[in-house]
């Protein structure tokens, strides 16, 4: 009996079929493989009285990765930290955390609990305490100002203590008042004052704003510092400072994902010179 070799027919797929799977692996390549995302938004658009603050804005964060952003004013950079923390909540889209934790469905007093601490441009801190005091203040937790500055200091709170004060840069003015540091050492201090709070992911919003050149070099040590235990993102209008931190950067344009990738790139691209840079 004669054997058949003839190869059978190669059926195409059909076009419909092609396209789906190229819109998923599309989806794949905007989501990293699970486990190592810490951040994810996703088709996010959140819209003031007709004007779109965020529109279709995607962008992945994973665990252990610093992130800079940078764009014009009114680009959309707060009010993406406003949705990050529960402070404004979008008209659509996807916002998690962790994995499986939906930040739209949580206010901020949760989503702080969660571990993402927040640090705006202007620095708050407790001036009328010390360094130290302001720090305990932070590892208090739900505790009153007067409970936790009488609350028995532990060795684990101690040695916590010693540690932040050692990132921060602070050590040598532990038991100094908050009020007579300069303002690059209170922005390091409510740096430290996030930190006491352990979280997972910290958004820094213009930290060398108003710094010194020494200033402003010391923070970028300190957060890539900070950078190898969590992940962070940055608000940032200083290039220069930008540089220093040698990470991925995303340039945020009318609520929207301009361009992304390594500084250099993104500094030669036509869109961001034409709508940032060369202004």
């Amino acid at each position: 009996m004669l054997q058949d070799n003839t190869a059978p027919a190669r059926i195409s797929p059909h076009p419909f079929a092609t396209q789906m799977a190229e819109r998923r692996a599309a989806e794949d390549r905007l989501r990293p493989p699970r486990g190592e995302t810490l951040l994810y938004l996703n088709g996010v658009s959140k819209t003031f009285d007709g004007f779109k603050a965020i529109n279709d804005l995607s962008l992945v964060v994973a665990r252990g990765e610093m992130r800079a952003i940078i764009g014009p004013n009114g680009a959309g950079k707060t009010t993406m930290m406003d949705i990050i923390t529960g402070k404004t909540r979008p008209d659509t889209g996807d916002v998690y955390f962790a994995g499986s934790t939906d930040l739209t469905r949580h206010d901020e007093a949760e989503i702080a609990s969660m571990g993402i601490g927040r640090k705006f441009q202007k620095p708050t801190v407790f001036e009328g305490h010390t360094v130290e005091d302001n720090l305990r203040l932070a590892l208090s937790g739900s505790r009153s100002i007067f409970a936790a500055l009488l609350h028995k200091r532990t060795e684990t709170e101690n040695t916590r203590i010693d540690e932040i004060l050692a990132t921060v840069r602070l050590t040598d003015k532990r038991g100094a008042s908050a009020a007579d540091l300069s303002h690059g050492q209170k922005q390091w201090l409510e740096i430290g004052m996030l930190l006491a709070q352990d979280p997972e992911l910290l958004l820094v919003d213009e930290p060398v704003a108003g710094m010194t050149d020494a200033e402003t070099e010391e923070t970028a040590r300190l957060l890539r510092e900070i950078a190898q235990t969590r992940s962070v993102v940055v608000v940032e209008h200083d290039m220069h400072f930008v540089r220093m931190l040698g990470v991925k950067v995303t340039c945020l344009h009318e609520g929207h994902v301009l361009a992304e990738g390594p500084l250099d790139a993104v500094s030669a691209d036509p869109r961001v010179i034409e709508v940032y840079l060369g202004r």
